[in-house]
C-alpha cells in the first residue's frame, strides 16, 4: 500500500509540477550596424548565440541575449550578417538559411541611408522589408517582426557634399525613421525600434557628443566609432538596450549600474545607467509599456 501511494504521489507530482518556459526563438537579419563593427562587440560573447554564416560573431544580438539572461528570460538567439548590404542582399542570397527553421521574433534593418544608391529613399526598403517579411510569415504566421531604425552617421552629416551636409545631426536619424515607418505600414503589425531617435535623445540631454570630427566634450559620450560612421561600443550597447526593451517590454533601467555587457565592455556605472536611462526614456516616449525587472545576474558574477 505505501508503496502504491507512493507511485500515485509521484504521478501527481508529475502531472502538476510547472514546465519550464521554452525559449523564444529570435532571429536578427542585418550588416555591420547588427554585428558590431569596429567595437568590442563584434565577437563578444559569440558562443551565446548562433551564427548562421558561422563567422563568429555576437555583436548586438549577443548583447541582446545576455540582457534577456539577466532578465531571467529564455531566448535562443540566432544572427544572419553580412557588412554594407540591405534585405535585398539577404533575400537574393541567404533566404534558404533564414526561412529553415521557423522562427517566433525577428529584428532586422536595411541599409543605413536607407538605399545605398538613392540615400534617404525609403522605397528599397518598403519592397525588400515586406518581400522579408513574406517569406519569414510563409514559414510562421505569426511571427513577430521589429524594424529597427538606426541612426544618424556622422560621416554623412558634417563633411561637404555627403547627402545631409548642413543638416542638424539628428536630423538623417529622423528621416531614416520614417522610412521604416512606411515600411512597417507595409508590412502590418511591426514594430520600430527607435534607436536613431534614442541617439538623438541621448545627444539632446548632453550625454553624447554631436559632433566627433570637432572633438569630445568632457565627460560626453561618443557614440561613433573611430570611422564616424558606426557605433562604438556604447553605441551598439544602446542599441541592445532598445532592442532589448522593444522585445520585452522590460524596463533597461532594470538592468543596473552592474549589468554584464556593460561591465565587460568596461563602462559600469555611470555611463551604463545613463545609457539605460535613455533607452527607457525613448521607448516611453514611442509609448512602449515597461514593467521592473530583477536582474537574475551582476557584474561580480557575470557567467
Amino acid at each position: 500500500m505505501k508503496q502504491l501511494a507512493l507511485v500515485v504521489l509521484l504521478a501527481v507530482v508529475t502531472v502538476v509540477a510547472p514546465r519550464a518556459a521554452a525559449s523564444k526563438r529570435l532571429l536578427f537579419i542585418g550588416n555591420s550596424f547588427t554585428f558590431g563593427e569596429l567595437s568590442p562587440a563584434h565577437f563578444w560573447r559569440n558562443g551565446s548565440v548562433t551564427d548562421l554564416n558561422d563567422e563568429g560573431i555576437g555583436g548586438v544580438p549577443a548583447l541582446v541575449k545576455a540582457m534577456t539572461v539577466e532578465a531571467g528570460l529564455a531566448y535562443d538567439v540566432s544572427l544572419e550578417t553580412h557588412p554594407g548590404v540591405g534585405l535585398d542582399w539577404h533575400l537574393a542570397n541567404r533566404l534558404d538559411a533564414l526561412t529553415k527553421q521557423p522562427y517566433d521574433v525577428v529584428v532586422m534593418h536595411g541599409f543605413s541611408t536607407l538605399d545605398s544608391e538613392k540615400p534617404g529613399d525609403p522605397a528599397k526598403l518598403v519592397d525588400t522589408a515586406t518581400r522579408m517579411a513574406d517569406a519569414l510569415r510563409k514559414v510562421n504566421p505569426s511571427v513577430e517582426i521589429h524594424l529597427t531604425a538606426t541612426w544618424s552617421r556622422a560621416d554623412q552629416t558634417y563633411p561637404q557634399g555627403r547627402p545631409w551636409f548642413g543638416k542638424p545631426i539628428e536630423t538623417m536619424a529622423i528621416d531614416v525613421r520614417a522610412g521604416y515607418d512606411k515600411a512597417a505600414a507595409a508590412i502590418k503589425a511591426a514594430s520600430v525600434v527607435p534607436v536613431g531617435e534614442a541617439w538623438n535623445r541621448a545627444i539632446k540631454n548632453g550625454i553624447a557628443d554631436a559632433n566627433p570630427y570637432d572633438g569630445i566634450e568632457a565627460g560626453k559620450i561618443d557614440l561613433w566609432a573611430i570611422d564616424h560612421y558606426h557605433a562604438s561600443a556604447k553605441g551598439y550597447y544602446l542599441e541592445a538596450l532598445m532592442v532589448f526593451g522593444d522585445l520585452t517590454g522590460i524596463d533597461p533601467r532594470s538592468l543596473g549600474a552592474g549589468e554584464c555587457a556593460a561591465y565587460e565592455l568596461g563602462f559600469t556605472g555611470a555611463p551604463a545607467r545613463a545609457l539605460q536611462q535613455v533607452a527607457f526614456d525613448e521607448l516611453d516616449a514611442a509609448h512602449r509599456t515597461m514593467t521592473k525587472a530583477t536582474p537574475a545576474a551582476r557584474a561580480a558574477r557575470c557567467k
